[in-house]
């Protein structure tokens, strides 16, 4: 399985992209501004959409996404999400205002889009693929992912702040690789509690969730382009004190655009 990072800035700026993963060509988890980097032949491969959540740096590139390759498609490309998300994608979106409803368009036979309800604890089986849905904990409805081929899960939190139940299900998997978001730096951790994100200190604390004996890389992601150094300081300085626990020395590294993991 290969998971290939379009996005994994917070927001914009000269070269960062929001959030948006391909996997193997034809899943797409989340569709922020990265998506615009694929060619018009790469974005017609993707059958499968999974959102996290509804806010625009997850969304933003899905309605041009569809406009872009609607010409080209044979089948309609189906967006797996929670009731709460399809909703708020109805109703703020595809909505013949902001876009054209693409669920109901060329007809509502055969439409470009198909929207498809996921729920906490799914699991789908998709193109030897094993997608499970996370819980997450947001502003609005969110999810979290697990996704493997049969060696190992690639696990992305999606926003989300302080969650137990995601640690739970986590000490129970194969981990080979988990993407967490960071939003905000500890000067800003307020805004980042209130706004239900990570900032360090709090991710210190989150990753003292992980069981005794477990190891795998963790991959910083979601960083605000204009904290993303201070953010990188002071999870460097990370240890033992700082996690509140008596586990230190994970191996935490930085999620950059156009990074592929081969699991």
């Amino acid at each position: 399985m290969k998971v290939r990072v379009l996005g994994c800035s917070g927001a914009i700026a000269k070269d960062c992209r929001t959030t948006s993963f391909l996997i193997d060509g034809d899943v797409l988890v989340d569709a922020g501004t990265g998506v615009g980097d694929l060619t018009l032949d790469e974005m017609v491969g993707i059958s499968d959409v999974f959102l996290t959540h509804s806010h625009l740096d997850h969304v933003a590139a899905l309605p041009l996404m569809i406009d872009a390759v609607a010409s080209r498609l044979t089948q309609p490309v189906r967006i797996h999400a929670l009731a709460g998300t399809l909703a708020a994608l109805r109703t703020h979106v595809f909505n013949d205002v902001i876009w054209p409803d693409f669920s109901r368009l060329p007809s509502t036979a055969a439409p470009f889009i198909r929207f498809q309800e996921i729920e906490v604890g799914q699991t789908l089986a998709l193109a030897g693929k094993q997608i499970e849905v996370l819980p997450a904990v947001h502003t609005v409805p969110a999810v979290g992912y697990a996704v493997s081929a049969g060696r190992g899960f690639w696990v992305f939190t999606g926003d989300t702040e302080r969650n137990p139940a995601f640690w739970r299900r986590i000490n129970q998997m194969d981990v080979a690789a988990l993407v967490i978001e960071t939003a905000f730096s500890n000067r800003e951790q307020e805004l980042a509690r209130r706004s239900l994100h990570l900032a360090p200190h709090a991710l210190a604390d989150e990753l003292c969730s992980i069981e005794a004996g477990k190891s795998f890389p963790v991959y910083i992601t979601h960083t605000k382009p204009a904290e993303t150094e201070l953010i990188m300081a002071e999870i460097q300085g990370f240890d033992e004190g700082q996690a509140g626990c008596a586990r230190g020395g994970h191996d935490i590294r930085w999620l950059s655009a156009g990074q592929v993991f081969e699991l």
